[in-house]
């Protein structure tokens, strides 16, 4: 027989699936709501011993729990706190040689009686470390040997056979979030700490990445007042941003653009006029320390490409909208 013939297999309308998803959302909602009363002193101490902790915080756990548990620690390490994963499983086979002395161990399970957990959870505790129980049953075996208790108790799973962990892992989630947006705050994690830990990525990069970090690989196009329009032609096809500043003597007095040539075009001109009959004045301008996500804002808001950079009042060279894409900071 056709295993498929064993389930009942029939899409269902639009409504119905529209209403299985609002159904299940809700429930999940309502438990992280829920989550809120089950905070108390447990919580507090906890926080205070990862802060004050020397080690790392070990988290562990098995099946979904252990996915939620990867996602802590990736949590963790993101925003200043070290941490590191160890699966439940293999804790049993030579992982449990990864906690160290100091260590304080977060141990996530649903039902808190799993084989594997009961076996893990008296060797968690065998070289003194503090066992952090991060459970759905506070009267579970692994409760009773937890230290403290993060409570992730739930009604009912959103899978209507109440059996997928669903609501239980969303619960997981949030608490271990919370967990470190506190251990977070606490210790004044700022942009520029996330930073350091998010160099490769676009959103570090908007974080540490200067204006002359990418200024400085660019041409830096410049004519002098008095110079005839062939010269600036020349300057800003040959320097390939699409415009040039414009100088008198070392002092910045304005800016041509590509745009402006093609205004000119339109009005009539001569080759004799002189940079300064065409240039605009008071450009856009950007000082070479700023970070280079605020010419990204700086282009959006005046709706151009490029912006002249500044070391102080001299004139530093030009930086570009592609500069920004190619970065990925747009």
């Amino acid at each position: 027989m056709n295993i498929t013939l064993l389930f009942k297999r029939k899409l269902k309308t639009k409504n119905e699936i529209l209403d299985i998803a609002k159904k299940a959302l809700q429930n999940e909602a309502d438990a992280l709501l829920q989550l809120k009363n089950q905070l108390n002193d447990d919580f507090f101490k906890i926080v205070s011993l990862i802060f004050e902790s020397k080690g790392r915080v070990v988290v562990t756990g098995i099946g979904k729990s252990a996915i939620i548990a990867n996602k802590m620690v990736a949590t963790f390490n993101s925003t200043g706190t070290p941490a590191l994963f160890m699966h439940a499983a293999d804790a049993i086979h030579g992982d449990l040689g990864m906690i160290q002395q100091h260590d304080t161990i977060i141990c996530i399970s649903k039902s808190g009686n799993t084989p594997e957990i009961k076996v893990l959870a008296p060797l968690l505790k065998q070289s003194g470390n503090v066992l952090i129980a991060m459970v759905g049953n506070t009267d579970s075996y692994l409760a009773k040997q937890a230290d403290f208790i993060l409570d992730t108790t739930i009604e009912v799973e959103a899978c209507p056979n109440n059996l997928a962990p669903t609501t239980s892992t969303t619960a997981q989630l949030a608490m271990g979030d919370a967990l470190a947006i506190c251990l977070l705050e606490c210790k004044e994690f700022t942009a520029n700490d996330f930073a350091k830990y998010h160099p490769g990525g676009a959103l570090g990069k908007k974080l540490y990445l200067k204006v002359e970090d990418l200024s400085m690989i660019n041409e830096k196009p410049q004519v002098q007042v008095n110079e005839n329009l062939t010269k600036v032609i020349l300057e800003i096809t040959s320097k390939r941003l699409g415009m040039t500043s414009v100088l008198d003597g070392e002092k910045l007095v304005g800016v041509i653009t590509d745009g402006d040539l093609r205004r000119l075009m339109v009005k009539g001109f001569n080759n004799e006029m002189t940079a300064k009959e065409i240039m605009g004045v008071n450009p856009k301008t950007i000082q070479k320390d700023e970070l280079a996500v605020q010419a990204l804002e700086l282009m959006k808001n005046n709706n151009i490409t490029q912006l002249i950079v500044l070391d102080g009042n001299s004139y530093a060279g030009v930086i570009h909208l592609h500069d920004l894409i190619r970065e990925g900071i747009l």
